[in-house]
């Protein structure tokens, strides 16, 4: 086993069924079983490699090596799903290397091709060649499939169909690959008679090996992570069978940086009433500074703010309009190198007034004390109080760092209106609430009421 990825099992005659693992030596009889999004990629005596994908099962039927002929006799049964085969050119004879499917069996002496068994009600089984020529057969006839074509089982009650060509390699938009930092965003010219694409990442010096792999029925993708190293992007067209053509590959390079930092606010997809919100995240070891992304889709292609800092919490130096948007965040290292960035967070910035909580009011021995909702740590409190509403000359206008406040109770009568903003440590004072009323009595009429609640008309 030269390499898996995801969830693969290993069985196979009296044995239990165990995870597949880097290394594990796997006798005759081996039943393999892959998952959803796994692969494991195989390599033979003659090195000779085999990578089977996603949802997929196979059988090492017989694997025979002749000492230092450099003979080898291989024969897989692939009874679900599909492989990929780099076969090493034939030493002798006696080599062969074959793949058994429910309908058909390929026969080569030295290729790399595809094959795939044929799903129930979906795509018939098909011999896919990029390289050589494969022998494609069963007892009622054979065909042999030359490179860029393919060879159709649908029933075993048949024989394979006449090779036919395989759809071209789409060409890769140069002009839309964005390939760091990532996410890498990937876009190739659309083929009218492709029903889909198949989208890999291999890497480069060891293109058997699978570190991404998706099926879309789009012209463009998204991948999120990926390991560091010299990788190649790898795109290829699927027809109206399933038939899988030639790859469009384009080599690229992940850098080995410092991993994101884990951001602590705000927190996934919350709304904020602020138009310049503060974000915060912590801090990597051996990081020197971070980079901040705030940007109204998930693919980054235009963000709105991109700003370096040496702290680790940053406003943002542009106010935003009431929407969504997204924010994610990077490590820089002592060299400047930025390091991947972390998970695109959704935020909400509304325009509707903070709603702070505030408490009915209590008064007494001739004072009237206000409490409303506490903020963040650090965060200071502006009160105001205006007889009209609308606050042109407020009766009171004060900041306090405590979320309460106590005045003295105004001897006449009627209502009050109260608003708070709320005020970050650095100075950044969000919008006022929404004012709420306090319906006051006169104060010569409540003498013996000291203590009661009034009334808080929200």
């Amino acid at each position: 086993v030269v390499a898996v990825r995801g969830e693969v099992e290993i069985g196979g005659g009296d044995r239990a069924a165990t995870a597949a693992r880097e290394g594990m030596q796997l006798p005759i009889g081996s039943h393999i079983r892959t998952s959803a999004d796994a692969s494991i990629t195989l390599a033979f005596a003659d090195d000779s490699r085999l990578l089977l994908r996603e949802n997929s099962e196979l059988r090492l039927d017989q694997l025979s090596s002749y000492g230092a002929t450099g003979m080898v006799d291989t024969r897989l049964r692939l009874q679900r799903g599909r492989s990929s085969n780099r076969v090493t050119p034939a030493q002798g004879p006696a080599s062969r290397y074959m793949i058994t499917a429910p309908t058909a069996t390929s026969s080569v002496r030295g290729t790399v091709f595809r094959v795939s068994a044929t799903q129930d009600g979906g795509d018939p089984g098909a011999t896919e060649v990029v390289e050589g020529r494969v022998q494609v057969g069963n007892r009622h006839g054979r065909q042999m499939v030359d490179p860029g074509q393919a060879s159709l089982s649908a029933s075993a009650a048949r024989a394979p169909a006449p090779a036919q060509p395989l759809l071209a390699a789409p060409e890769i938009d140069t002009a839309r690959l964005r390939l760091e930092p990532l996410p890498l965003l990937a876009a190739w010219q659309a083929l009218p008679q492709a029903r889909g694409y198949r989208i890999e990442v291999v890497r480069a010096d060891a293109p058997d090996v699978l570190l991404f792999a998706r099926d879309t029925p789009d012209s463009s993708i998204r991948i999120d992570d990926l390991p560091p190293g010299q990788l190649r992007l790898l795109v290829r067209a699927v027809d109206a069978d399933g038939v899988e053509g030639p790859d469009s590959a384009h080599d690229f390079r992940v850098p080995d940086g410092l991993p994101p930092p884990l951001t602590t606010a705000p927190v996934h997809g919350q709304t904020l009433a602020q138009a310049q919100p503060r974000f915060a995240w912590a801090q990597v070891p051996g990081a020197s500074g971070s980079v901040l992304q705030i940007a109204q889709d998930t693919d980054f292609r235009q963000p709105l703010v991109e700003r370096r800092t040496d702290a680790t919490r940053l406003r943002s130096p542009v106010a935003l309009a009431p929407g969504d948007y997204y924010w994610r965040v990077a490590s820089v290292d002592a060299l400047g190198q930025g390091g991947r960035y972390g998970q695109a967070l959704p935020l909400r910035i509304s325009d509707a007034p903070s709603d702070p909580g505030l408490q009915p009011a209590q008064a007494g021995k001739g004072q009237l004390t206000l409490r409303w909702q506490a903020g963040a740590e650090g965060q200071r409190y502006r009160v105001q109080m205006d007889r009209r509403g609308d606050f042109s000359m407020p009766l009171l206008d004060r900041e306090t760092a405590a979320p309460e406040i106590t005045v003295k109770q105004p001897w006449r009568g009627g209502t009050l209106h109260v608003r708070v903003q709320y005020i970050d440590d650095d100075g950044y004072a969000g919008p006022f609430s929404t004012a709420q009323q306090i319906r006051l009595p006169c104060k010569l009429c409540y003498g013996a009421g000291a203590g009661a609640l009034l009334l808080l008309a929200l």
